[in-house]
C-alpha cells in the first residue's frame, strides 16, 4: 500500500477505536464490522486502538480481535493494551499478534507514542516514572501536533461513579506531558466517551466501539479527529448512526509556524 501521509486538504485523519471486548458476552461482531468499514471508507492516516482488545486476555478472544482489525486497510496504527488485555498472562499474546506494548510512530507534522499503561491482573493503570524520561525525549524530537495514547484515563470522566481506575500517577504524567506541550491524549477504559480540555493539552476518551456494556444512555462510537495547520476537529461516530462534533480547537500561533515548515517539506 502506497504511502499516505496527507489528505488532499491538507490533513491529517485519525480513526480512534476503544474497547473491542472481543470475547465478552456484550461483543457485538456486527458494530465492529460496520465501524471498520465506515474508516476503510474514510481512508484515515492512522488508527489508533486504546486498549480492551479481549475481554479476558485469552488467546482466542486475541485471534478474533485481530481478524477484524486485519481488516482495517490503513497501515498504520498504533495499538496498546488495556486492563482486560493484560489478564491471564494476555501480554504475550499481544506482543505476538500486535508487537510491541508501548510504541512510537512519526508522521510529517505529527508523533503518536502508545504507551502500555495496564498491570497484570489489575484494573487500574500506571505509566511509571522509569518511562517519562523516554516520553520527553521522543516528544522533543517532535514539530508539529503530539499525541499520546494508552489504555487507562488521566482526568476523571463524568458518569461512571466513583472513581477508581485513573492512572496511578496521572499527575505526574500530566505534568510530563504540559511540559512536553503535548497537544492530545486518547484514552479508552470506561467506555463512556469524553473530552477535557486543560490548559492547551486536550483530554480525548472514546467509548466502546463493539460492545453493549454501556452506562446510562451511552451508545457505541468511535473517535475521527482531524489534524490542520490551524486546529484540531473531533468527531465522535456511531456505527450505522451518523457522528457528531464534539471538539473545535484552534491551534496555537507556534504550533501553525510548525504545520507551515511541514507543509512546506511536503510541498503542499
Amino acid at each position: 500500500m502506497a504511502d499516505k501521509r496527507t489528505n488532499n486538504d491538507g490533513s491529517i485523519i485519525i480513526a480512534h477505536l476503544s474497547d473491542l471486548h472481543a470475547g465478552s458476552q456484550h461483543f457485538i461482531p456486527n458494530l465492529l464490522s460496520q465501524a471498520v468499514e465506515e474508516i476503510n471508507q474514510l481512508n484515515p492516516d492512522v488508527v489508533i486502538v486504546s486498549g480492551d482488545l479481549t475481554d479476558a486476555g485469552f488467546r482466542q478472544e486475541y485471534k478474533t480481535a485481530k481478524i477484524f482489525l486485519d481488516m482495517v486497510s490503513c497501515d498504520k496504527k498504533v495499538i496498546v493494551p488495556g486492563n482486560h488485555d493484560s489478564r491471564n498472562v494476555g501480554h504475550i499474546h499481544f506482543e505476538e499478534m500486535f508487537g510491541p506494548r508501548s510504541s512510537l510512530l512519526r508522521l510529517p507534522g505529527v508523533t503518536i507514542i502508545g504507551i502500555d499503561s495496564s498491570e497484570p491482573d489489575l484494573d487500574a493503570g500506571r505509566v511509571g516514572r522509569e518511562r517519562y524520561k523516554w516520553i520527553e525525549e521522543q516528544f522533543a524530537e517532535s514539530e508539529g501536533v503530539k499525541i499520546l495514547t494508552l489504555h487507562h484515563h488521566l482526568l476523571p470522566v463524568p458518569g461512571t461513579g466513583r472513581e477508581r481506575n485513573i492512572v496511578y500517577d496521572a499527575g505526574d504524567l500530566l505534568e510530563v506531558l504540559v511540559r512536553c506541550n503535548v497537544d492530545l491524549v486518547l484514552s479508552g477504559h470506561k467506555h463512556v466517551p469524553h473530552v477535557w480540555r486543560l490548559e492547551n493539552l486536550v483530554a480525548c476518551t472514546a467509548g466502546t466501539a463493539s460492545s453493549f456494556r454501556l452506562r446510562g444512555k451511552t451508545k457505541p462510537c468511535y473517535n475521527v479527529i482531524y489534524l490542520k495547520k490551524n486546529n484540531i476537529k473531533i468527531y465522535r461516530k456511531y456505527p450505522f448512526g451518523g457522528q457528531e462534533l464534539i471538539i473545535d480547537l484552534a491551534l496555537n500561533e507556534k504550533l501553525m509556524c510548525k504545520w507551515d515548515r511541514v507543509a512546506t517539506q511536503l510541498g503542499t
